[in-house]
């Protein structure tokens, strides 16, 4: 199976979108050779905006910009996109309801040595809860440069979330990707499984060991946290007996939140794999915090057969 960087898909998307539409611009807070902005600042310094390390006056100037007629990306990790400068996303980003897209790099845990200052278990929260805020999770790289595509037909603002460590392709050129639309990307009929981000795959591996004890698991990548498309929530839904949600994000506020709150009026049992109210810390690999958090295949299963 194919692996490869999301971030650097990103990096090449933006310099190719940008190449295409003079409107786009680029703001850095300091971090353009870990986001990838760095693309841009080579080939267009002109539309590069290095803003150091100060992200809250980075927002107000891509704000600034937007206003003007621009589409800024705005960049940096994601506990400093989308914490540091939460008034300003909120005042002068949101509530206009302006075209600015921020992106927060090395989300989740995927920032192993840095440790729980540079880790970000709760940014989905914080951008959710954000009136007019779309919040992005793509699958693998080549979702994630149509993440970057789709943006540019979008009005308001938009969170994209995007992982320090490398994936597998689990989507092509032909996927279809659309803001606000699911993708099934395994049918089952016992139990369905929504999960997001890195743990799609840890799903779709559970579901195979699943169907080795004959239980049928569907698996829907939600790349889309906000807007969360409800009709879609109950089509996956019809007819299983359980759901299990899955996500690199605490259990508070993320898509097991969104999914719990969309299906409040079903009787059905739902279970949680997420990070608990608890913060990351440091460790060798992202893969050692993903074991230890409990953000594994074998965690999906477990959830799964207490559902049955």
């Amino acid at each position: 199976m194919k692996i490869e960087n999301l971030r650097e898909a990103y990096g090449k998307e933006l310099l190719a979108v940008a190449r295409e539409d003079s409107r786009v611009v680029a703001l850095d807070a300091d971090l353009c050779g870990s986001t990838m902005t760095i693309f841009m600042e080579k080939e267009m310094p002109e539309r590069f905006f290095e803003m150091g390390i100060a992200e809250q006056n980075m927002v107000s100037v891509a704000a600034g910009l937007s206003l003007s007629g621009k589409i800024p990306f705005v960049n940096s990790f994601s506990v400093f996109a989308a914490g540091q400068p939460y008034n300003q996303i909120r005042q002068g980003v949101a509530l206009p309801n302006l075209n600015v897209r921020i992106i927060g790099s090395s989300c989740g845990l995927s920032d192993a040595g840095d440790g729980a200052t540079h880790q970000s278990v709760e940014d989905i929260a914080i951008m959710r809860a954000i009136p007019n805020m779309a919040v992005i999770v793509p699958v693998d790289a080549e979702e994630t440069r149509k993440v970057v595509r789709a943006s540019l037909q979008h009005q308001g603002p938009i969170y994209i979330r995007i992982t320090r460590s490398l994936l597998p392709a689990l989507t092509n050129r032909h996927t279809e990707f659309k803001i606000g639309k699911m993708l099934c990307l395994a049918e089952g009929l016992d139990i369905t499984v929504f999960a997001t981000g890195i743990m799609v795959f840890k799903a779709l591996q559970a579901r195979e060991i699943l169907s080795k004890k004959g239980i049928s698991v569907r698996v829907i990548n939600v790349s889309t946290i906000k807007p969360l498309n409800i009709e879609e929530i109950f089509k996956y839904t019809k007819g299983v007996k359980g759901i299990v949600t899955a996500e690199e994000h605490s259990i508070i506020g993320g898509l097991g939140s969104a999914v719990v709150e969309a299906l409040c009026d079903m009787k059905i049992p739902i279970k949680i794999v997420g990070i608990q109210d608890q913060f990351g810390q440091s460790a060798g690999t992202h893969e050692e915090l993903l074991e230890y958090y409990g953000l594994t295949a074998q965690s999906i299963i477990e959830k799964v057969e207490a559902l049955l």
